[in-house]
């Protein structure tokens, strides 16, 4: 993910270019991510007080999980160094801490590990590793959730094909990303597509929460718990 060093001041202004064909900039996104674990996270009963954000880039949504998730603390996570100091300036909140990997402090444990659209940046070798670091950052029963990319949706690939930093990326199906986290000691909880309608078709959007369980949206996401 160092790769991203050079898309680090112009990632949101490609992000959002990639995007048009939905009708939404990222924030729609952003947000909608987090809100949709917010409120699978209340049927569960639980609020995570400590929150990592593995993978954050440059931050916009770190912010938002302290936002909306109500994190006392938030960890931003990040192998790109510029991009964590384009975090830094931007989100200068006290509450939120952006650091390397490497930096992280030994025996610090968070509740819940956020992570959306990492993976298919990830080379598939190196996959059980930074899930072996995400899980010794989680406490025990600690909660990670993976979004990803749906290889499903056409319309996932067609955006991805205009984003520089998505071209040759390594899609993965929620099976296998399903199959490497229950190999990694972490407990399956549930798995939810969502983005199914484009913004033309908003008023259909709350039909998305019934359609979930079925493979249609642009992503997904799995929730697990970690065990042990």
């Amino acid at each position: 993910m160092a790769e991203f060093d050079r898309f680090a001041l112009d990632y949101d202004a490609a992000l959002d270019q990639g995007l048009l064909a939905t009708g939404e900039g990222k924030e729609f996104f952003a947000w909608r991510r987090v809100e949709w674990l917010r409120d699978r996270l209340d049927e569960l009963g639980i609020r995570p007080c400590s929150v990592m954000d593995f993978g954050c880039g440059v931050g916009s949504t770190t912010a938002i999980l302290r936002d909306v998730l109500h994190a006392d603390t938030v960890f931003g996570v990040d192998t790109s160094q510029e991009s964590l100091s384009v975090a830094r300036d931007r989100h200068p909140d006290p509450a939120t801490t952006f650091l390397t990997p490497d930096a992280w402090p030994d025996g610090l444990e968070v509740d819940l590990v956020y992570c959306n659209g990492v993976f298919h940046h990830i080379a598939p070798v190196d996959r059980p590793a930074c899930l072996r670091f995400t899980r010794r950052a989680l406490r025990r029963d600690g909660i990670f959730a993976l979004w990803e990319n749906n290889p499903l949706n056409p319309g996932t690939r067609l955006v991805m094909s205009r984003i520089p930093f998505d071209r040759g990326a390594h899609l993965m199906t929620s099976g296998h990303a399903v199959e490497l986290l229950l190999e990694q000691r972490f407990n399956l909880l549930r798995v939810d597509y969502a983005f199914i309608f484009p913004h033309a078709l908003r008023a259909l959007r709350p039909l998305e929460t019934r359609l979930s369980a079925w493979p249609f949206g642009g992503q997904y996401q799995v929730l697990t718990r970690r065990s042990g």
